[in-house]
C-alpha cells in the first residue's frame, strides 16, 4: 500500500521541516530559565535502560564574555585572537552537552544515540521559541585543556557545543533539499538471498 502524505503536515512534522541551523542572532539574551525549561522537555528523549547519560554546562548571554576569556587559556597565544573572534561571532550563549562514556561498546552507542536524540529534541523545542541552535563538534571538544577547563571528567565525552541565540524570522535560510526516503529504502522482499 502506498502512503499518501496529508496536504498539511502535523505541527511536529512542520517544525521538523522548518528548523534550520541559524548563524545570525539578535541581541536578546538567552537565560538560564529558558534553557532549563527547554531541557526539561528535551530529556524525554528515548534512553536505553533510562540511563540518561547526559549532563549540561550552560553559559548565559551575561556570562559569555567571561566564558570566552576563560576558555582562551586552552589555546596557543597565536590562536587566541582568532578563537575570541570565532566565539563572539558564533552565539549569544552556549550549552555544552556532556555524556558519560560507558566502556561497553553497545551501551556507549546507545548512550550516544540517546544524547543525539535529546539534542534534536532541544533543537526542535528551541525552534518553537525562535531560539536558534548550531550543534558544533569542533576539534576543541577533544582538547584535554578545554576538557579540563570545562570540568569534563575521565569517562565523559563532549557531545557538542550548542551555539544559541534568538533569530529574526527574516534571516531564516532557505531549506536545502533532502533525498526522498524512497531513494534510500530497501524492501526486504527485494533482497537477493
Amino acid at each position: 500500500m502506498k502512503h499518501v502524505r496529508a496536504e498539511e503536515p502535523t505541527s511536529i512534522a512542520k517544525i521538523i521541516r522548518e528548523r534550520r541551523t541559524i548563524r545570525s542572532f539578535t541581541n536578546e539574551p538567552v537565560t538560564q530559565e529558558l534553557i532549563i525549561d527547554l531541557l526539561n522537555d528535551a530529556v524525554w528523549a528515548p534512553t536505553h535502560g533510562l540511563r540518561q547519560p547526559w549532563r549540561f554546562l550552560f553559559v548565559s548571554t551575561d556570562e559569555k564574555e567571561r566564558f570566552i576569556e576563560y576558555l582562551l587559556q586552552a589555546f596557543p597565544n597565536d590562536q587566541q585572537d582568532k578563537m575570541r573572534t570565532y566565539f563572539h561571532a558564533q552565539a549569544s550563549a552556549f550549552l555544552i552537552v556532556i555524556m558519560s562514556e560507558d566502556p561497553r561498546p553497545k551501551q556507549w552507542e546507545e548512550d550516544f544515540a540517546a544524547s543525539a536524540a535529546m539534542i534534536q529534541n532541544f533543537q526542535l523545542l528551541a525552534w518553537e521559541r525562535k531560539l536558534g541552535v548550531v550543534w558544533k563538534t569542533n576539534n576543541h571538544n577533544w582538547d584535554p585543556k578545554v576538557r579540563q577547563l570545562l570540568g569534563v571528567k575521565p569517562g565523559e565525552k563532549i557531545v557538542g557545543f550548542l551555539h544559541l541565540g534568538f533569530f529574526d524570522s527574516e534571516q531564516i535560510p532557505e531549506p536545502k533539499p533532502r533525498t526522498p526516503a524512497e531513494e534510500k529504502l530497501t524492501l526486504f522482499e527485494n533482497l537477493k538471498p
